[in-house]
């Protein structure tokens, strides 16, 4: 069943090589990392909601709204095959009620600063920028990109990301939450200029500090589409002594 849809758009993802070590402690139950040519990846993503309605219904003032998020990659072995998502460690988003219903219903760990983006047309390309206000101070994602997105080469980093459909959630030790997002495959920009500024263990705890400092091993810009958001699941298993 569909919980929500909206369409998100302009997704700008700086992924970063993380050890898997860093990883591991939020990694849900009955679920595994997922890798791309052995690299554990973690993306930084910042987008715009658009559109959004939930159980079909359009509340006025939540409709467009930013969220960036911190996610990593999982896989979850089922029926013989392997359905891949993403973990988010953290979800930031500019409205309280927001977090309150993500929270409850899905068990994500959503968090309110203050947000704002901009895209501008310039002759030479697309800028995007998000922004969140954290102790008094703008942390950013900017961006300038190329005009015109292309499908993500079979094979690529790009496609790795883009192409996990879950979300997993940690409830406990005998239980995993999941639902599923619904999209068509996404094309992408080429990133020419990127800047990040992000207070990482303020936000996302000292671990992460480190494995966020170097510089992202792939940027790039997804345009993004619409989306459903389908009704959260758990997964059980007996664990054996």
């Amino acid at each position: 069943m569909t919980f929500l849809t909206a369409e998100w758009r302009n997704l700008l993802m700086a992924n970063y090589a993380v050890d898997p070590a860093v990883l591991r402690p939020y990694l849900p139950r009955f679920t595994e990392l997922d890798t791309f040519d052995g690299v554990h990846y973690a993306s930084l993503v910042g987008f715009l909601f658009d559109n959004t309605r939930v159980a079909g219904f359009s509340v006025p003032g939540y409709r467009t709204f930013e969220e960036v998020n911190l996610r990593f990659y999982v896989r979850y072995r089922e029926a013989g095959g392997w359905k891949r998502g993403v973990v988010f460690l953290k979800e930031i988003v500019p409205r309280r009620l927001i977090c309150a219903i993500a929270n409850t219903l899905y068990g994500e760990n959503y968090v309110r600063f203050p947000m704002r983006h901009e895209w501008k047309q310039q002759d030479d390309g697309l800028s995007v920028a998000y922004e969140w206000k954290v102790d008094g101070r703008w942390n950013h994602l900017r961006a300038l990109v190329d005009p015109v997105a292309q499908p993500a080469a079979e094979g690529s980093p790009e496609e790795f990301i883009t192409e996990h459909y879950w979300g997993y959630t940690q409830i406990s030790a005998r239980c995993t939450g999941t639902y599923q997002v619904a999209h068509p495959r996404w094309n992408v920009h080429a990133v020419r200029e990127f800047s990040v500024d992000c207070d990482i263990e303020r936000i996302y705890g000292a671990p992460f500090r480190e494995a966020l400092q170097d510089a992202p091993r792939t940027v790039f810009l997804a345009d993004g589409s619409p989306v459903r958001v389908m009704s959260g699941d758990r997964i059980y298993k007996t664990l054996t002594l």
